[in-house]
């Protein structure tokens, strides 16, 4: 019997991201990549009130793109 392994952690996230933004992660982490300099919570912030995310959303992107990349 095959089992498909489930995505955890903020990736988990990406479904309901797209299905409510209207936008793949992709669009989203390309957004952080002009940010990426500023602490976690203000790109939170940034997520937020320039675009429209809600916190947990937003917190999972930044969260993500920090593990990928360091920053």
């Amino acid at each position: 019997m095959a089992t498909r392994a489930k995505t955890g952690g903020p990736a988990s996230y990406f479904p309901s991201i797209e299905k409510t933004y209207g936008q793949p992660v992709s669009h989203w982490l390309a957004l952080l990549g002009t940010v990426g300099d500023r602490p976690h919570m203000a790109q939170v912030a940034y997520l937020k009130q320039d675009h429209g995310l809600g916190h947990g959303h937003a917190n999972a992107l930044v969260a993500y793109r920090k593990a990928q990349t360091g920053r």
